[in-house]
């Protein structure tokens, strides 16, 4: 039976986790369980599950949290601190960090250090600093295995190579994407509103990756994630549009052979193999049925309308701390834009100017943790301060 602990439990990812040990309450026991902020649905989770552990991050939310937590669940500390102690527990063989954004950061690290088996939602760090963190990988013998439906999708083509130099036998990675709510949308985006963005076609998720989805920033992130993961030239990564959500991804091969991993869209496939790698059993989806597919469409994204997935590759091949800067900004735009506080053809806008506002130097050398650091905290603040002006410009006109 493997100990697990969720980080991220209350989010889409760590529901859809739990519904996975609950199908499989004979292989898994949660022993840890952490939300951001919402008390009352973690609560219900400590009386289902009986952790002996549990954390919120949100201090006001940990003071609630505190006076009503069950006895015999120790309740850590809030903000990163509690994370990066659950992310490393004794008690723990596997680490879900489903954690949204670079918040996940130093508890990823914590669990590397930890040598434990990682299965890795949150893809900010791995954007931010993945080649030093897959050194970190190899230097403690830890796991870390992708839950994003793509990235476990292109895990799972190469995982039958005889090589793990996946560059030498590799052509190309063809990374899916829906295409988001407004793909097929003629004309202006600039009076879409947070409800909006947040209706996406296929996938149930959170909102800031939802947001993300819907500029296709999303998947810029994952073509760094994936750069990384898998030490493959970013060269190698073409994005196309896929609206049915069946290949998750695919890979050809230098035969010219095509490899692909399909499933109707339901995360609890590729969390549920992060989880029980290298072994698979039944999984509570419904399997996909070939003879109800009427077809299945690919077709090349518009780089010139959805900026964010150009300005994601220029930061992918400039490399250096730019995909730290363009991580930080983009967290900062979308919380803006959700907020009400800024349009949502503006976060391009914010993003492309903390990139073009610092000085940076392209670099083909991995940046260290202190680096990356610093980076996203100047990134942040040179965000707001262009969020906060081009509200301004928006009031005025």
């Amino acid at each position: 039976m493997k100990r697990v602990a969720i980080l991220g439990s209350t989010g889409s990812i760590g529901r859809s986790a739990l519904a996975v040990v609950r199908a499989h309450p004979e292989e898994f026991q949660v022993v840890a369980v952490a939300a951001n902020s919402n008390v009352k649905e973690l609560l219900q989770q400590v009386y289902d599950f009986r952790p002996k552990y549990a954390a919120v991050f949100g201090h006001e939310a940990h003071k609630a949290a505190r006076d009503i937590m069950p006895r015999g669940v120790k309740l850590l500390p809030p903000g990163v601190e509690g994370l990066t102690e659950m992310a490393a527990l004794g008690e723990a063989d596997v680490v879900l960090n489903a954690v949204s954004g670079s918040v996940g950061f130093a508890p990823l690290i914590a669990s590397i250090r930890a040598s434990k088996h990682i299965a890795l939602a949150n893809k900010e760090p791995m954007v931010m600093a993945g080649e030093t963190i897959m050194r970190e990988v190899w230097r403690w013998k830890a796991t870390l295995l992708p839950v994003d439906s793509e990235p476990s999708a292109i895990f799972q083509c190469l995982e039958g190579l005889r090589t793990r130099d996946y560059a030498s036998v590799i052509s190309r990675v063809f990374l899916t994407a829906s295409g988001g709510p407004f793909y097929k949308t003629k004309g202006s985006l600039a009076a879409v509103k947070p409800e909006q963005a947040l209706r996406h076609p296929r996938w149930k998720m959170g909102p800031k990756i939802t947001v993300d989805s819907a500029t296709l920033m999303n998947k810029g992130l994952e073509a760094i994630e994936i750069k990384n993961f898998f030490s493959l030239p970013f060269k190698t990564i073409e994005v196309l549009i896929h609206p049915q959500s069946i290949v998750h991804s695919a890979v050809e091969l230098k035969d010219g052979s095509v490899l692909a991993q399909m499933s109707l869209p339901d995360m609890k496939l590729p969390i549920q193999y992060a989880l029980t790698w290298p072994e698979r059993m039944k999984c509570p989806v419904k399997p996909l049925n070939l003879c109800e597919i009427s077809k299945l469409d690919f077709f090349k994204p518009d780089f010139r309308r959805f900026e964010c997935l150009a300005l994601a590759f220029e930061a992918a091949k400039k490399g250096g701390l730019y995909p730290a800067v363009l991580n930080a900004a983009n967290e900062v735009a979308v919380e803006r834009f959700l907020a009400g506080a800024l349009p949502f053809t503006s976060i391009p806008r914010v993003v492309e100017g903390a990139m073009a506002a610092g000085k940076w130097r392209p670099s083909p050398h991995p940046p260290n943790f202190s680096e990356v650091i610093e980076a996203d905290e100047w990134a942040r603040t040179k965000a707001a301060e262009i969020a906060a002006g081009r509200r301004a410009k928006k009031v005025k006109r």
